[in-house]
């Protein structure tokens, strides 16, 4: 059974308590993670500690939080208030947990799926989307990961143009996977919002909702925007809700052509921030 696993962020109690329900056996069953792993609950490690150990069972997106991890480690960010992210970074093993999460994904298509953390930038098509995430997947692996981190944090470029080239590239696909939310109806990214539908900044809507968008027609499932919470259309299914703000961990089943849906209550509650 493959079951879709929304923003954990450091709640592994949660994840626990879901797994459990759901029966979840690595020799049998596969999770995959739909990012922020880490950060702001209160067991960031053991919560990379629990999922590495379901070794090829589990497969893990980055989302803004994980990259903030590793922007961090390499001293390319200062923790902000509010990280809880110092039981890896003070790990002895600090450096073999780092060396895995960098190994992790961008973007992966599934069963029918396609999986992002935040969204898909309304001019990219699903094959694009995952040739554009492998770009990024490269950088983060090789040679070039402290230059990508030093280069990805800024709100500009607002939209795709093919020629993009260097820091400017890496740093929309960035951007569109791990952090909006909104678009204009030309499809520039509006970085700043984070509030709900009854919000949205005037002139924009919800990326998935932006007319002529490429990838219409294509089952996409992502995590990053709690003040959302569930979507569960035909071709849309968002399942960041909220965990760590004292909502719930979702767990979505999709094999068979199933859509079964799970949640948990979390126990620890942060303030949004």
């Amino acid at each position: 059974m493959d079951y879709l696993v929304g923003d954990v962020q450091g709640c592994c109690e949660a994840l626990d308590r879901l797994l459990a329900q759901i029966g979840f056996s690595p020799s049998r069953d596969r999770l995959l993670l739909i990012g922020d792993l880490v950060n702001r609950g209160p067991q960031s490690l053991a919560t990379l500690q629990r999922i590495r150990s379901f070794g090829d069972a589990a497969t893990c997106l980055l989302g803004n939080h994980d990259l903030n991890l590793l922007a961090v480690a390499h001293g390319v960010r200062k923790l902000k208030r509010g990280d809880t992210i110092d039981d890896i970074l003070d790990s002895k093993r600090r450096d073999e947990w780092i060396d895995w999460l960098r190994r992790q994904r961008m973007a992966v298509r599934h069963d029918g799926w396609l999986l992002v953390h935040a969204g898909v930038a309304p001019q990219w098509d699903a094959g694009q989307t995952l040739a554009l995430a492998a770009e990024v997947e490269a950088q983060l692996r090789g040679p070039d990961l402290v230059p990508l981190l030093r280069g990805m944090y800024g709100d500009e470029p607002a939209r795709w143009d093919p020629a993009l080239g260097g820091a400017a590239r890496s740093r929309f696909i960035v951007n569109a996977l791990t952090r909006m939310r909104y678009c204009s109806a030309d499809g520039a990214l509006d970085l700043k919002a984070k509030e709900g539908l009854d919000r949205a900044p005037p002139g924009t809507m919800p990326w998935f909702d932006v007319p002529g968008r490429r990838t219409a027609g294509v089952p996409i499932a992502f995590g990053h925007w709690s003040t959302l919470g569930l979507v569960n259309r035909p071709d849309v299914l968002a399942i960041d809700t909220g965990c760590v703000w004292g909502g719930a961990l979702t767990a979505v089943r999709i094999d068979g052509g199933r859509r079964e849906i799970v949640q948990v209550k979390c126990a620890q509650a942060q303030k949004p921030g």
